[in-house]
């Protein structure tokens, strides 16, 4: 009995998720349960502060049916913190359990990135964001929580645009990444501010995410600062031992010269590099001739030639600040084509801020699945 209880409460919370405010009628038609079923669940859950009476009646009276109360979620069931460490600077949001983003905030990152300075504007954005939601989230939740403790920030899902260990969720520097000089834990600076667990993971894995629409198989090449790359097999994310998978800028392919290079130095030897840095001059990369794109054409398609042998995806996607540019792109599939073996290439679906798109669902999931667990 309790098990089929727990079942038709998570029914409730998911319907109201995903619809916001139903009657006890509307949660019976929505989740296939009975009226009397429906009306229990409602009043376990208001008793749990879970779901609150939103104040709102159906019309009702005069021959149109009994009165009906609406009900929502409880504003103090909590958020989820989903941020982003890249290049162009920390952005954190909470999103609550409808998947709004009720705060943003957004603090500057400058060059050379150091671990202290990047530390400071990742604890600088979040605090902004959490202080903000609770400014907006406290009259609500006085006002129709009935007492339900508010749960704050429940957990936290990072986007690093660094390698990231498995293990440990660190950012770590390898030779030749373009941002972070040195290392950093996201999970120490924002544990004061999470209540509960914080994933972190690379940004490429995060923009793969974002793009799964029920394909089991592709791959994700990232072209910009930086190169990396995602491998999606069987629906997930494939993230190695380490965490390292894809991590693509010291494959072999081929140089400007025709004879074997690393990718990262293929950038170096057409002077494509940001002055003292391993980072990519995006700009000066777009304002190259066209003999200039087609020899990047043909060291991309050396690099999707090893993520076919080794990965077999369906499809690759191609993105990042140059990778989705129409004239690399068109140069990329020329030279693709002429490798014995080529999967099509598609451009990605998510142009706006990818990584933190796929980091803004899973924060939206886990959300979700705690509030449900909760109960």
């Amino acid at each position: 009995m309790e098990l089929v209880r727990s079942v038709t409460d998570e029914h409730v919370l998911r319907a109201l998720m995903q619809r916001r405010r139903l009657t006890r009628a509307e949660l019976a038609i929505e989740t296939g349960i009975s009226k009397p079923t429906a009306g229990e669940s409602v009043r376990r859950l208001s008793d749990a502060g879970l779901i609150v009476d939103t104040g709102e009646r159906t019309p009702g009276g005069r021959g149109r049916g009994r009165v009906g109360t609406y009900y929502s979620l409880a504003s103090g069931v909590g958020t989820a913190l989903a941020v982003s460490i890249a290049p162009e600077g920390v952005v954190a949001e909470r999103v609550n359990a409808y998947g709004d983003v009720v705060s943003r905030a957004e603090h500057p990152v400058t060059r050379p990135a150091r671990p202290d300075m990047v530390a400071t504007a990742l604890r600088a954005a979040a605090e902004a964001a959490s202080a903000a939601a609770a400014a907006e989230t406290a009259p609500a939740t006085a006002a129709g929580a009935h007492g339900a403790e508010d749960r704050g920030v429940r957990l936290g899902v990072v986007s690093a645009a660094d390698p990231v260990d498995r293990g440990t969720g660190r950012m770590i520097h390898l030779p030749d990444s373009p941002f972070l000089l040195g290392e950093l834990d996201p999970l120490q600076v924002l544990g004061p501010l999470v209540d509960g667990p914080i994933v972190v993971d690379n940004d490429v894995n995060w923009a793969a995410r974002a793009e799964r629409d029920g394909t089991a198989d592709f791959a994700y090449l990232f072209l910009g600062e930086g190169l990396g790359c995602a491998i999606v097999s069987d629906g997930e994310v494939r993230r190695g031992a380490n965490g390292l998978a894809g991590e693509v800028a010291h494959l072999l392919t081929t140089g400007p010269d025709g004879r074997a290079a690393r990718f990262i130095d293929v950038f170096d030897a057409m002077g494509l590099r940001q002055p003292d840095s391993t980072a990519i001059d995006v700009d000066r990369l777009l304002a190259a001739a066209p003999a200039t794109h087609e020899a990047l054409g043909e060291a991309v398609s050396g690099v999707l030639a090893a993520l076919l042998a080794l990965a077999d995806p369906e499809y690759v996607i191609v993105g990042g600040p140059w990778g989705s540019h129409p004239a690399l792109r068109d140069a990329i599939t020329t030279a693709t084509e002429r490798q014995p073996r080529h999967a099509p290439i598609r451009p990605p679906s998510v142009l706006t801020e990818p990584s933190l798109t796929g980091a803004r669902l899973e924060a939206l999931h886990r959300l979700r699945q705690a509030i449900v667990t909760g109960a």
